[in-house]
């Protein structure tokens, strides 16, 4: 595979193996092809799908993919050099790289002397072999190799002859891209500028016009992960190695989510299809849900807060023109705009929500002033709107007279018991909870490993022979803030409570001074809200 064009970047992502080194990060075999099926549809050119033999997990996924491959991504086995000692062939660490049958191989090998000393305890001389064996040995058996100069940024700088010739080496033995690993994540942008332009300096003076495909993989240790890697494209590199969300060993890998779009949108480099490229946010989503971790709201282009907005100067100028507070249309990266309702709000905010919810307002109508005034008091007596959403659809159409309640409830009660066993505390809580259904009376009690997920349980179970969609419900987030601590036992409390169909999420809120009775007003709201998809799907939802 070679560049087309000078424009073509080649995206490598490496997501299910340096991504997964994440601290609190576990992957299933199931989650791997999951999530390698989704990034072959959004368009990557190269997936890393982990060390065949390092772990019986890596072996089995290459399998899975050998039986159904992907559509157009190259899967890309990763191992490092033969060891010290012993030739290629030999090493019995290579074999599964081989048996996994992927057309392309990653090796990384050492490019600063200290590691060849300090870390593999051979000479530098052996290092050399070591590369070329390894490289030589799977062109021979047929594999493309990609060449990841580990540690490339601080063994050049700290011996410049000696990294210069590890690449020297590669190049002869057959690897067809030298990646430059800034594996430690202290370089700084500048000096990747420099470093770059001085190695293709030294490979025309050495091969003349001779092409050098070069890659970048940065770790995100200063923080420059993202900017290390534009620096490179900027200075010819043709690939760019990293990771979905950003995900990786200490600090993280080169954020993929932010690179292609500022490849692509800003500096006008080809990566995916535009088509593909509105599909980025709901990867990002998707990844995050499968690894189990809670989305980054504030990430650039796929965050959840990406484009929205809660000055009320800000969403007037939005409203007259993206363009003043927006730096691309956040539908080019399948994101979408959002404001934000919240004390801070203005008549535009009110205006401009609503009409995301498909209720058209006049500035001039008196319902919205009232809504405003209603969201401003609600909100100084502990209430947060801008993250819960879905309470302030339920809160407009209740001030406009729209809010249809497909259920009343008339009391609950939570019980909650600690239980010796095993010589640990076990606790168990059952909830009991009356509500009316179309003016039939329903009385129902569950089981819950706490208050709230007993509380939950009972109403949908009371709910569930009325609304059958009911059973896809779940909870997917629990957050309670103490507003005013000082009060002690006597502090109102606030809940956030995130549901989910299984396609869509959307938050409610609820405040008390008793943390039971504030749970049970999210609860409620984010079972009616669920209920109110069913007639439509607002823009405040966020796509799993």
């Amino acid at each position: 595979m070679t560049s087309e064009t000078t424009h073509q970047i080649w995206i490598y992502d490496t997501t299910l193996r340096d991504g997964a080194q994440r601290e609190g990060l576990t992957l299933s075999i199931e989650d791997k092809v999951r999530i390698a099926r989704q990034l072959d549809r959004l368009g990557i050119s190269f997936i890393e799908g982990g060390w065949p033999g390092a772990n019986p997990k890596d072996v089995q996924f290459f399998w899975q993919l050998h039986e159904a491959p992907l559509t157009q991504a190259e899967l890309v086995a990763f191992c490092s050099t033969r060891r010290p000692g012993i030739t290629a062939a030999d090493d019995p660490m290579l074999q599964p790289i081989l048996s996994a049958g992927t057309r392309w191989v990653t090796i990384f090998g050492k490019s600063w002397d200290l590691h060849v000393t300090e870390g593999l305890k051979t000479t530098l001389d052996e290092n050399l072999a070591m590369i070329q064996d390894t490289i030589a040995y799977l062109r021979t058996n047929g594999r493309r190799v990609i060449y990841d100069a580990e540690h490339w940024f601080d063994g050049y700088l700290h011996h410049r002859e000696y990294a210069l010739e590890t690449l020297k080496v590669a190049i002869a033995a057959g690897a067809e891209w030298l990646v430059f690993c800034d594996t430690n994540g202290g370089t700084l942008p500048h000096e990747i500028s420099r470093i770059i332009g001085e190695v293709k300096v030294w490979h025309t003076a050495a091969w003349g016009d001779t092409p050098l495909q070069m890659g970048i993989h940065a770790h995100n240790d200063s923080d420059t992960a993202v900017a290390n890697s534009l620096a490179a494209v900027m200075q010819g590199v043709q690939m760019v190695q990293g990771t979905i969300n950003g995900y990786g060993e200490r600090c993280g890998n080169a954020n993929l989510c932010s690179i292609i779009p500022n490849l692509q949108a800003k500096l006008g480099f080809s990566c995916l299809s535009p088509t593909q490229l509105a599909n980025l946010t709901e990867t990002s989503r998707f990844v995050s849900e499968v690894v189990n971790l809670a989305p980054n709201d504030h990430a650039p282009f796929v965050g959840l807060s990406a484009f929205a907005h809660k000055g009320g100067i800000h969403v007037s100028a939005v409203e007259r023109n993206p363009l003043t507070y927006e730096h691309i249309a956040p539908e080019v990266v399948g994101n979408s705009r959002r404001i934000v309702i919240s004390d801070q709000a203005g008549l535009s905010n009110i205006l401009a929500k609503a009409r995301s919810f498909g209720v058209e307002l006049d500035k001039q109508d008196p319902a919205c002033r009232q809504i405003l005034q209603h969201l401003k008091t609600l909100e100084s007596e502990g209430y947060q709107f801008e993250a819960a959403e879905a309470s302030f659809e339920l809160l407009l159409r209740e001030v406009l007279g729209q809010r249809q309640l497909p259920f009343e409830v008339k009391g609950f009660q939570v019980h909650y018991d600690m239980v010796a066993g095993n010589n640990l505390l076990c606790t168990t809580s059952l909830a009991t909870v009356k509500l009316a259904v179309d003016g039939q009376d329903i009385l129902e009690a569950a089981e819950g490993n706490g208050p709230v997920a007993a509380l939950d349980a009972a109403l949908r179970k009371a709910l569930i022979n009325f609304y059958p969609e009911i059973a896809a419900f779940y909870l997917t987030d629990y957050k309670v803030r103490i507003l005013d601590g000082a009060a002690g036992t006597s502090a109102k409390t606030r809940v956030l409570i995130e549901s989910s169909n299984g396609q869509q999420r959307w938050t409610t809120v609820g405040v008390s001074g008793n943390i039971l009775e504030a749970s049970y007003h999210a609860v409620v709201e984010g079972l009616e809200y669920g209920l109110l998809l069913r007639q439509q799907t607002p823009t405040v939802l966020v796509s799993s």
